[in-house]
């Protein structure tokens, strides 16, 4: 039986996406849907779109809080007709994609309607694969400085009310006040509204919760950019010391090769750095950054949350005692405590088959806990010498960083976990 056969024969669960019109946008087809349901789950708001007498028989459900309640919920509705209904659409950050991680794709039917993003992108003549995505919906404001380069477009999923007004002021303090905003209420209803401004004067107080903003980004002389492509400066990071240089760092990230969702352990993590830039290198990526001293854990996390990815996770502990529970990781980095006992083994068993595993360090006996790695396990071992111009008096000189020698392995397939 074909998947679309299954997908006919098996599917109790179907998640339909309504907008600001309600009912009346929906087709005949998804109203018969929800007509025919045993179950109706939905936001307060949602509930209310559909009639008593559109489906008088249905058990109706509000969302409960928190809404991963909802989940172990629809799972004992297996078997009955089940409809929920979502915003928009339900794959772009919203329920369907939640549902889908724990409900098999045969017993499921997701009917999108237009998302915020194609509505606004619409709205405002933007070309919907040219805008960056981010949803602040329950995150932090502090994503945004992952996105924030001169000219980009970006379409904001906003929490609430004030979140425009938040926005603005992010932007302000960090130099993209001149930014142009635009705020959509209600897109597609009765109630549709706009708002324009510009960052630094923002002045519209609060008005609907359900909005989503537009930005154009306007750098001025005083904002703060950093670039996606590793190897930021130094001075972007607090740190005591214990920085894996840009010079260095841009060579270590390649050679972890961060890939879309990917996971990458940074033992001996220090400031954060490199767990930091494989995240903006990484699209929906994971980092963990393992330190045990508790200043250079504050600085990770204050320097995750400047560069614009506050998800990165800080583990306290010594590796490899640090290991337990963690996901498994696709990369490791090992920028300290590389003569531990056992720690490359460790990292070894843990990495999964095809994940890649690099070391750097800068002493003798470093070197020397490298080559075993390297007779162990293979690879392949390479030195970084940079040099740096540095003032000398009144003159100009070039100064030396401390050599790194950095050892890399693929870890085979069929090697198991």
């Amino acid at each position: 039986m074909s998947a679309v056969e299954l997908a006919r024969t098996d599917a109790w669960l179907t998640v339909i996406g309504i907008g600001e019109d309600g009912l009346s946008g929906l087709s005949a087809a998804r109203r018969a849907e929800i007509a025919a349901a045993e179950v109706l789950i939905g936001g307060e708001r949602h509930l209310a779109m559909v009639p008593a007498d559109e489906n008088p028989q249905a058990e109706r459900l509000p969302w409960p809080s928190p809404l991963r309640a909802l989940v172990e919920q629809v799972r004992g509705y297996r078997g009955r007709r089940t409809v929920v209904l979502a915003t928009g659409d339900p794959m772009c950050f919203g329920i369907g994609t939640t549902l889908g991680r724990e409900v098999p794709l045969q017993e499921m039917r997701i009917h999108p309607a237009p998302s915020a993003h194609a509505l606004l992108c619409a709205r405002m003549g933007w070309p919907l694969d040219r805008t960056s995505l981010v949803t602040l919906h329950g995150r932090p404001l502090a994503l945004l400085a992952l996105h924030l380069q001169p000219g980009a477009r970006l379409i904001l999923l906003s929490a609430d009310a004030t979140t425009p007004a938040a926005v603005a002021a992010y932007l302000a303090e960090r130099g993209w006040g001149d930014s142009a905003l635009t705020v959509y209420e209600h897109m597609d209803g009765t109630a549709e509204r706009r708002l324009d401004g510009v960052a630094a004067r923002w002045s519209h107080g609060p008005g609907a919760d359900l909005n989503a903003i537009a930005v154009e980004c306007v750098a001025g002389p005083e904002a703060w950019i950093a670039s996606a492509v590793p190897g930021l400066p130094d001075e972007l990071f607090q740190n005591d010391g214990q920085l894996t240089k840009a010079e260095v760092r841009a060579a270590t990230l390649a050679a972890l090769g961060p890939g879309p969702g990917q996971v990458l352990w940074d033992v001996g993590a220090g400031s954060g750095s490199i767990g930091i830039e494989w995240l903006r290198s990484s699209p929906n990526g994971k980092a963990v950054a393992i330190e045990p001293v508790a200043e250079r854990r504050a600085f990770a996390a204050a320097n995750a949350e400047a560069l614009g990815v506050p998800m990165l996770r800080i583990v306290e502990g010594r590796a490899p005692s640090a290991f337990e529970g963690l996901p498994t990781p696709d990369a490791i980095f090992i920028g300290g405590g590389i003569s531990a006992p056992g720690l490359v083994a460790r990292c070894w068993a843990a990495l999964r088959p095809g994940g890649r595993l690099v070391a750097n360090v800068v002493t003798l006996e470093g070197e020397s806990a490298l080559a075993s790695a390297l007779d162990q396990y293979g690879g392949e071992m390479s030195r970084t010498h940079v040099e740096r111009l540095e003032k000398v008096g009144p003159f100009r000189g070039w100064r030396s960083l401390m050599t790194v020698t950095r050892w890399r392995a693929v870890k085979p397939h069929g090697d198991g976990l």
